[in-house]
């Protein structure tokens, strides 16, 4: 029997995978399906072929094939083309462009004027890089459509139930133990606990791993019939937009929050309370840049990132244990592709790529 510990993004999508590969599945969530006290919830995610890392570039394209998948084994509509910007005085897109042209991607890239011409409710001031596949994704939607479809193969779902010890037995199996005081013995058992991990005290050598909260913010479109595209903004701050979703209430928004500046905190103690120094660099990055945004938000909310120091995800086996997870506030629109990977390595038909090693860092 394989464990799945954690039913966020990455626990769901690897639950899916292995039971539609027919194994027996046990996946064990401390909330409900679903919950808000990770970093899997929400009703928007980027997803986009560009990156200034090949490596990346190549990996978006596996992801993509993936989500195929999930979306026809769950006959659930869950990518949705928007297209996407990269932008600011410390984007290079000219250089995302030659990554993207290798991989065989479609792009262009504008000059502000043509830009502006195009999405008149962006201020450009120079270069763009516009990547017509980049989408959103819908958290929630994605962390059900991979439970639903996996208990449908198959596999057990605990729920309300928080693992509070792990022990190896006889170094091949593990013995899992909860809140509520069972006693789960699994061959293998995959750790998909994202900002809980380093609480577990697995008997594994994690690398270093740096839990923030962050916050997002959702301004009102001053023209609701105007459809955004994603953004990527690299400058003084360093910023993503997308689409809002349910999140940004009743009226359509956009999501525009802070890749960096989050609050070091724990999964236990964050206060969820928004920062007021964030919320006005935002809205401020909002009123300069993106006229067509009303810049006072009309909802906002905290999430958490645990994060590496070179910010590649930990996907790799130590015994009869599998962790994937720390995907440093960029794995999500990597979700089906992971679970799948994360399968490979708890079935034994996969090595780790070396980027993602647990001992990467020596």
């Amino acid at each position: 029997m394989i464990a799945v510990v954690g039913a966020g993004l990455m626990g769901a999508a690897t639950a899916w995978q292995l039971a539609r590969r027919g194994h027996e599945v046990t996946l064990i969530e401390a909330y409900a399906i679903g919950h808000k006290h990770g970093s899997s919830h929400g009703s928007s995610r980027i997803v986009r072929r560009a990156y200034a890392d090949p490596f990346y570039v190549r990996l978006t394209g596996k992801a993509y094939e993936q989500w195929r998948e999930l979306e026809d084994d769950s006959s659930t509509p869950l990518l949705r083309t928007t297209g996407g910007l990269d932008m600011g005085e410390e984007r290079d897109p000219e250089a995302i462009a030659d990554l993207l042209a290798a991989a065989g991607v479609p792009h262009e890239v504008l000059g502000p004027e043509a830009a502006s011409e195009r999405w008149p409710y962006i201020h450009f001031t120079g270069p763009v890089l516009h990547h017509p596949d980049a989408g959103v994704v819908n958290a929630d939607e994605t962390v059900a459509a991979c439970v639903r479809r996996a208990v449908e193969h198959g596999a057990r779902a605990i729920t309300g139930t928080r693992v509070t010890g792990i022990d190896v037995r006889g170094g091949e199996k593990a013995l899992l133990h909860t809140d509520d005081g069972r006693e789960i013995v699994a061959d293998t058992v995959v750790i998909a606990a994202g900002s809980w991990l380093p609480d577990l005290e697995l008997p594994v050598p994690l690398p270093q791993l740096r839990v923030t909260q962050q916050q997002v913010f959702h301004f009102r479109q001053r023209d609701p019939s105007v459809r955004w595209p994603t953004l990527i903004w690299d400058g003084e701050l360093h910023l993503y937009g997308l689409p809002s979703g349910s999140d940004g209430g009743p009226f359509p928004a956009v999501k525009v929050a802070e890749h960096d500046r989050g609050t070091p905190t724990t999964a236990r103690t964050r206060d969820r309370v928004v920062d007021p120094a964030s919320r006005t660099r935002v809205s401020g990055f909002v009123r300069e840049r993106l006229p067509g945004l009303e810049p006072d938000p009309v909802a906002e909310a905290t999430c958490l990132y645990t994060t590496t120091p070179d910010e590649d995800f930990v996907l790799d086996r130590h015994g009869p244990f599998v962790i994937a997870s720390a995907c440093s506030g960029h794995g999500a629109k990597f979700a089906p592709l992971i679970g799948a990977m994360a399968a490979d390595l708890a079935t034994g038909h996969a090595d780790p790529h070396p980027r993602f090693r647990l001992d990467r860092a020596g």
